[in-house]
């Protein structure tokens, strides 16, 4: 069996993210139950994918998916005052949709805390975790909100 290269585990991995980030929002789970509970039952499960005929196992970087999560955690109030200033006016994140929120959070912590993601990368890999969620025009909102948190974020 080939292994996935790294900038694919590295995609599962933002995805689970977001999902985790999201579970984490809604019910309220510490982040540590948060983590076994997806290292147990969810990373690596195999999924259901409509690019290929039948399942894949979709492997992910799970020291990658863990520093998301928890730094996302650690920094949501860095992270939210960054974002929501990137918003039109009369916008807060409590406007916008849950998952949303859990997307420009990650992306938001990738561009303030990892250098060795290229910002280009970053910003891309998010937009696709989008279109897993929502339309085109969604997905070039978060291209148009992570562009400008990274014009401040990495100068």
């Amino acid at each position: 069996m080939n292994t996935p290269a790294k900038s694919q585990t590295r995609s599962a991995a933002r995805l689970a993210a977001v999902q985790a980030l999201y579970q984490h929002q809604m019910e309220g789970t510490k982040v540590d139950e948060l983590l076994v509970e997806f290292h147990r039952h969810r990373l690596g499960e195999r999924i259901d994918d409509e690019d290929h005929d039948g399942w894949q196992l979709a492997e992910v970087e799970v020291d990658f998916f863990n520093d998301l999560v928890r730094g996302v955690d650690a920094r949501r109030e860095e992270i939210d005052a960054f974002v929501t200033v990137k918003l039109s006016e009369g916008w807060t994140l409590t406007r916008l949709d849950k998952t949303m929120v859990q997307i420009l959070r990650a992306g938001t912590y990738e561009l303030l805390a990892r250098a060795d993601v290229p910002v280009a990368a970053a910003i891309n890999e998010y937009v696709e975790v989008a279109k897993a969620f929502f339309d085109d025009r969604e997905a070039k909102f978060v291209n148009g909100i992570l562009d400008a948190v990274a014009k401040e974020a990495r100068p």
